[in-house]
C-alpha cells in the first residue's frame, strides 16, 4: 500500500504524461489535450461486409449449363480428337485395326458448357442471370447455398440487355431486395457474390467507379472496381444496405482476367426486362426508324443549339414512324416524351422502353428553331431493317445545270434536277460540283447536296447566294449536307 496515494488529478496528469511520452509528445494524443490545439480529422473505418454476406448470400445461386452433343465414332479405339492431334503435328497415325462388325451410330451425350451465377428474384423460384450464361444451353442446373440442385426452365432471355430469367420448382426461397439505382453514387462501397472459376459463394468488394457508362445500345452500365472474373456473370452487385443494384455482366480486360474495371447492368433496367420475360417470354421494344449520331460542340454552337446535346438524325427509314411524323435527315432530336436527350445514347433507350403503338411527343431542332412532333412507336423487328447506304454517285448531273460559287468557302454548286430531288426524296437543295480548300477540309465532296447553310434552308441557287452573302466571311459556317440518304452537319472554316 502506498503511503501517500496520488490524488485523482495527479493520476490523470501521470497517465497523460505517460501517454504523451509514448506518443513522442505529438500525434493524435497531443491533439486531444490542449484546448487550443487543432482538432484531428474524423477517421472512418473500413466497411464490414460480414452481415451483408449472411443476409444476401443465401439468395445467390450457382448456375451450370450443359449442351447435348453427339459422341463421334472411334477408329479402333482412337477417337477423332486423337486422330486430329496426330495429323496436326505431323505424327504418323498408328496402324490400329478397325473394329469388326457394323459401326455404331453417334450417341448423344451431355457435356459441360459453362458456369455462371444468378440470384433469386422471388420466393417461388424465379432466378435472374445473364443471357450469355444460359445461351445455347440444353440443360440449366441451379445450385443453392444449401447444396440443393434443381433443373431450371429458361423462361426467356434478351441478348440486347444480357438479361435472362429461369425458373426452378421450389418455394419458400430467400429472395433478394431490389435497391434504388438513382441513389447509387460514385465512390460508394459495393459487393459482389458469385462463382468465379467455379468457386461457389465467392465474395469480392470495391467501389462504384462511375455510372451511366455507355457501352451498349440500351444500357447505361454501372462501372465498379469489384473483382469480377469468369463465373461471376449473372451474380448480384449489392450496396451497403443489402440491396441488389446491378447484375455483374462484363469486364474490361486485355488478358481475359480482371484488370480493375467491371460493369454491371442497373437493376431497374434488368427488372423492366425480367417483367416482360416473365409475362410473355420475350421483350418488346419500340423503334421510330432513324439512324443517329452525336452532335459536336462546334456544330452545336454554329447552328444555335448552344451546347452539345441531342441526337442528329443522319437518315430516316422510308415508311417508318419517323418519316410519317415529319422527322427529316438533319434534324436534331432534343426531347422525347418530355425527357431531355442529353447524349445520343439516350434516344435508343427512351424509344426502346416505350410500348409499341404509343403516340409519343418528340422535339426536334431544325434550322435554328425547335419543333414539336408526334410519332407513333413501332416494334423492333427480329431482323431490323436498315437504310441502305446510297451510291456515292447519286445526285451527280451532266454539268449542264446553272451553278453558283462561294470562293471563300471553296464551293461550286449547281441546281438539282427534278429527277435528282425525287431520287433523294428531298424538296430542294444545291448539288456540290466541286469542293476545295475550306470545303474540302470540312469533308465535303462532289455529289453532296447542301440543304441548309448557316441555319437557312437552301432550296435553290438563289437561297444559296443569299445565305452566303449574309454569312460573315471570317467566321465558320455550318452546312447541312445530304450524301445519298444520309445527312450530316459540317463546319466550313474559311482561311484567314
Amino acid at each position: 500500500m502506498l503511503k501517500n496515494p496520488p490524488t485523482r488529478n495527479q493520476l490523470s496528469s501521470c497517465a497523460l504524461a505517460v501517454a504523451l511520452a509514448l506518443a513522442g509528445g505529438t500525434g493524435w494524443l497531443a491533439s486531444a489535450t490542449p484546448a487550443h490545439a487543432q482538432a484531428a480529422p474524423a477517421v472512418r473505418g473500413l466497411p464490414d461486409f460480414t452481415e451483408l454476406v449472411e443476409q444476401v448470400g443465401p439468395s445467390v445461386v450457382n448456375i451450370r449449363t450443359t449442351e447435348r452433343v453427339n459422341a463421334r465414332p472411334s477408329m479402333g479405339g482412337m477417337d477423332e480428337d486423337m486422330l486430329e492431334f496426330f495429323k496436326r503435328f505431323g505424327l504418323p497415325v498408328p496402324n490400329i485395326p478397325r473394329q469388326q462388325g457394323p459401326q455404331q451410330p453417334p450417341q448423344p451425350r451431355e457435356q459441360p458448357r459453362g458456369v455462371g451465377s444468378g440470384f433469386i428474384l422471388s420466393a417461388d423460384g424465379f432466378v435472374m442471370t445473364n443471357a450469355h450464361v444460359v445461351e445455347g444451353a440444353d440443360e440449366v442446373i441451379v445450385t443453392l447455398t444449401d447444396k440443393r440442385e434443381f433443373k431450371a426452365k429458361i423462361i426467356g432471355s434478351d441478348k440486347r440487355t444480357d438479361v435472362a430469367v429461369v425458373k426452378i420448382d421450389a418455394t419458400g426461397l430467400p429472395a433478394v431486395r431490389v435497391g434504388d439505382v438513382s441513389r447509387l453514387k460514385a465512390g460508394e462501397w459495393v459487393m459482389a457474390i458469385g462463382s468465379p472459376f467455379g468457386l461457389d459463394n465467392t465474395v469480392t468488394a470495391g467501389i462504384v467507379s462511375a455510372k451511366q457508362r455507355d457501352t451498349g445500345d440500351y444500357l447505361p452500365f454501372i462501372q465498379t472496381d469489384v473483382a469480377i472474373n469468369p463465373g461471376n456473370s449473372g451474380g448480384p452487385l449489392i450496396n451497403m444496405r443489402g440491396e441488389v443494384v446491378g447484375i455483374n455482366s462484363q469486364i474490361y480486360s486485355r488478358s481475359g482476367g480482371f484488370m480493375g474495371i467491371s460493369f454491371a447492368i442497373p437493376i431497374d433496367e434488368a427488372i423492366r426486362v425480367s417483367d416482360q420475360l416473365r409475362a410473355t417470354g420475350r421483350v418488346s421494344r419500340g423503334r421510330i426508324g432513324v439512324q443517329i449520331e452525336g452532335v459536336s460542340k462546334d456544330v452545336a454552337e454554329s447552328i444555335g443549339l448552344g451546347k452539345s446535346q441531342g441526337a442528329l438524325v443522319r437518315g430516316v427509314e422510308p415508311g417508318s414512324p419517323a418519316e410519317k411524323a415529319g422527322i427529316e435527315a438533319g434534324d436534331i432530336i432534343i426531347r422525347f416524351e418530355g425527357k431531355p436527350v442529353d447524349r445520343v445514347a439516350d434516344l435508343p433507350r427512351l424509344v426502346g422502353n416505350t410500348k409499341p403503338g404509343t403516340k409519343a411527343a418528340i422535339t426536334v431542332f431544325r434550322r435554328g428553331a425547335a419543333r414539336d412532333l408526334t410519332v407513333t412507336i413501332a416494334e423492333v423487328e427480329p431482323d431490323e431493317k436498315t437504310v441502305a447506304k446510297a451510291d456515292e454517285g447519286q445526285g451527280k448531273g451532266d454539268g449542264s445545270q446553272p451553278t453558283a460559287t462561294a470562293q471563300h468557302l471553296g464551293l461550286v454548286v449547281a441546281e438539282l434536277t427534278a429527277a435528282q430531288e425525287k431520287e433523294l426524296k428531298i424538296k430542294g437543295g444545291v448539288r456540290v460540283v466541286s469542293a476545295s480548300d475550306a470545303a474540302a477540309r470540312a469533308g465535303l465532296r462532289e455529289g453532296d447536296v447542301i440543304v441548309a447553310l448557316a441555319n437557312v434552308e437552301i432550296r435553290n441557287l438563289k437561297d444559296f447566294d443569299t445565305a452566303v452573302a449574309k454569312a460573315e466571311k471570317s467566321k465558320p459556317v455550318s452546312v447541312l449536307v445530304r450524301r445519298g440518304e444520309w445527312a450530316q452537319y459540317a463546319l466550313i472554316r474559311p482561311a484567314r
